[in-house]
């Protein structure tokens, strides 16, 4: 497959192919030594090595809309089940309460997990920014899907140009392109 040449670079930003995953995290672990943090890093299927690196060991943020979702579908779940019961009161021989947690479990359970998963997705579709409609250009290579890894790295100036040259180079890059000299001398 030849070369992905954007139309129209954005200014200040580098981009680098790699052809192993090695390679590539030992450029992000170098890039983050020399204190480039403003990378987008794409790959052509999830790796824990990257997401680490990235990272730094945080969790996810997606878990923040589980926990919610799930306290959310657990309340409405019994909410609905009980507030349904007391507006049709029967009447309950020996004294037994009108809203009673063991009869509601089943339904609260299963608002829990539905809720749950909902909430997960949304919160996905929106960690991951997706749908990804407006995606800088080299993002858009299409390597990066299919066998090629690759760092974008955005706000860059002209004096750290050549030191981001080498860093990629030295790592295994098999193609650094952008901001060539011409245009971040002008």
């Amino acid at each position: 497959m030849s070369a992905f040449t954007p139309a129209n670079p954005t200014p200040g930003c580098v981009k680098a192919v790699f052809a192993h995953l090695d390679c590539l995290v030992e450029g992000i672990d170098q890039l983050k030594r020399a204190g480039f943090t403003n990378m987008v890093v794409t790959a052509p299927l999830p790796r824990h090595e990257i997401e680490e690196l990235i990272y730094e060991g945080r969790p996810s943020p997606v878990r923040w809309f589980t926990l919610t979702g799930a306290l959310f579908g657990g309340i409405s779940g019994f909410s609905v089940c009980s507030l349904t019961h007391l507006n049709w009161p029967m009447i309950i021989p020996a004294g037994k309460p009108l809203v009673s947690i063991p009869a509601f479990m089943i339904i609260t359970f299963e608002a829990t997990v539905l809720m749950g998963c909902i909430f997960t997705f949304v919160g996905l579709l929106a960690m991951c920014r997706l749908p990804a409609n407006d995606l800088q250009i080299e993002v858009r290579d299409p390597r990066y899907s299919d066998d090629k890894f690759g760092i974008v790295l955005n706000g860059l100036v002209a004096s750290d140009l050549e030191r981001v040259r080498e860093i990629l180079n030295s790592t295994g890059a098999i193609e650094v392109s952008g901001m060539d000299k011409e245009a971040a001398h002008a």
